[in-house]
């Protein structure tokens, strides 16, 4: 077997465990993701699979039986919608252990799974061309729909609050009472903004306690980097389904548009760089409204403003919330990078306010029009 140094230690005793076939001869280091470890294996024979080896990282994601439990509950609800042809090319594959588990845990506590790897297949890490933009509306459009009638309490929150501005913004508020690292008067106009936000930015949490959103089964991170796209770079599978759990459909759709719509990068330093590319925006609403439309409520359809709204407000208080408690969570390449990440969210947050009208426009006419093409 062809190792490199950075393959783990222990990685042919970790395989051993996993119902896999054939025979593997080449590890390597696989991907750009900064939570879990990954590992392409190399099968010998081509008419076997590829697999890919993942520790999972159990200080972010503490409930792993859980987790694994979501995947293949969500996993196996799409591929009952499909042939088994295209079920083992377009929905992740788990492999499980011999004796039917989907991880393994090595005596130095640490949790591996393994997947079929999907061969033939490409992901990009930035949206540079409206027709990506729609393949990734559909992507994530078309997943939302395919699991809107499994029930989402079957589903645990694997990070607990992980988007619940409410409780953000209570660490926040705490990071600002304790100060520990003296920069509280540095930042007043950033808290001056957000302060004037709080309760509108609540708004999606309130609709679903008064119980005018339904709790849907959401991928939360939905990055264009976790769609695979297929040689026509045309969408085929979702990826990384971690964050997968209960939660309201403007949560996908304001995370992706907050990393798709902005023409420069999440920290830049000249903030007048920082404007919205409204064609791309306008591409991924048509692409996902396309494969959601006939599920959605129109009051859900409404609530996506909320969440184009509530993303770059979300990140910039998490990264100010860092800065105030001397930039112990986000990784850092210099020391007012967190402040410097805070003030382009709040510019981009800026440019969207001043925009909401017509992007609200957009999400209505297309509703409007997709609506009545299906009529």
């Amino acid at each position: 077997m062809n190792l490199n140094h950075q393959t783990p230690k222990n990685v042919e005793t970790i395989i051993d465990r996993f119902n896999i076939e054939g025979k593997i001869i080449e590890i390597k280091a696989f991907g750009s993701g900064h939570i879990n470890d990954t590992y392409l294996l190399k099968n010998e024979n081509d008419s076997y699979p590829d697999y890919l080896l993942q520790r999972i990282n159990h200080s972010i994601f503490t409930n792993v039986p859980g987790l694994m439990k979501n995947i293949q509950l969500v996993t196996d609800h799409l591929k009952s919608k499909l042939s088994e042809a295209a079920a083992a090319t377009e929905v992740l594959t788990i492999v499980p252990l011999h004796r039917g588990e989907l991880f393994y845990k090595d005596e130095e506590g640490n949790y591996w799974r393994i997947f079929h790897f999907i061969k033939d297949t490409n992901s990009y890490d930035l949206v540079e061309k409206e027709v990506q933009a729609n393949e990734g509306g559909k992507a994530f459009g078309r997943f939302q729909a395919m699991l809107a009638d499994l029930d989402a309490s079957l589903l645990i929150e694997p990070i607990p609050n992980f988007l619940n501005i409410e409780m953000r913004l209570n660490r926040f508020y705490q990071a600002l009472e304790n100060d520990s690292a003296a920069r509280k008067h540095i930042v007043t106009e950033e808290i001056e903004y957000i302060n004037a936000r709080t309760e509108q930015m609540k708004t999606i949490l309130k609709l679903g306690r008064e119980g005018k959103l339904p709790l849907r089964i959401t991928h939360n991170d939905t990055k264009f980097n976790n769609v695979l796209l297929n040689k026509n770079d045309e969408v085929q599978c979702v990826i990384d389904l971690d964050t997968v759990m209960p939660g309201f459909v403007a949560y996908d759709f304001g995370d992706a548009i907050r990393t798709i719509i902005n023409s420069a990068s999440e920290d830049e330093k000249e903030l007048d760089k920082i404007k919205l590319n409204i064609p791309l925006f306008e591409a991924y609403t048509i692409g996902y409204l396309r494969e959601a439309c006939h599920f959605l409520t129109d009051i859900e359809v409404e609530s996506l403003m909320h969440g184009v709204l509530l993303f770059p407000y979300m990140q910039a208080v998490r990264f100010l919330t860092d800065y105030l408690e001397d930039d112990v969570y986000y990784k850092i390449s210099f020391k007012e990078h967190n402040l410097q990440r805070t003030k382009a969210q709040i510019k981009l947050l800026k440019e969207i306010e001043a925009h909401a009208t017509q992007l609200s426009s957009i999400v209505n006419t297309v509703y409007s029009e997709i609506k009545s093409e299906v009529a």
